[in-house]
């Protein structure tokens, strides 16, 4: 049997502002509409998929002696017009900083991550999400963003 999580969201009363907790004990707010509080509950999944993605990358770089100071993930979705407002494509751009990081490496751990140990990813990919990556390298002590 897999690993199971909870989340949990409790309507404040208030608009459609809900105040969420998760398993592991973290809390936050989320909501919908022009009244909102914290982030809408699709910006959610965005965010899931590129937290799953930004730990792979480091475990997966740390392991192949990578020089890395820094890892961001930047996910972006479109959503199809109509009901339901299915995400349809999905990017990712992965900032990755640190000295002499090799660019095939930066793109094995791409492809690692996404295809086979973030779940997050596999499963917009299996719901017929289509995923694009891009990355930039940044070298430590230069100003190139």
């Amino acid at each position: 049997m897999g690993q199971r999580n909870s989340a949990t969201v409790t309507w404040t009363g208030e608009d459609l502002n809900f105040k969420g907790s998760v398993g592991s004990g973290y809390t936050f707010d989320v909501g919908a509409g022009n009244d909102r509080i914290g982030g809408g509950p699709m910006e959610f999944l965005l965010a899931g998929v590129a937290g799953c993605t930004a730990v792979d990358m480091v475990l997966i770089l740390q392991k192949q002696r990578q020089q890395i100071s820094g890892i961001s993930v930047i996910a972006s979705g479109l959503r199809a017009d109509s009901r339901p407002n299915v995400y349809t494509d999905v990017e990712l751009t992965y900032i990755v900083s640190g000295q002499n990081v090799s660019p095939q490496a930066v793109e094995r751990a791409i492809e690692l991550s996404e295809e086979k140990y973030c779940s997050a990813s596999v499963m917009f990919r299996r719901a017929g999400v289509v995923i694009t990556s891009t990355y930039r390298i940044k070298e430590d002590g230069s100003e190139a963003a």
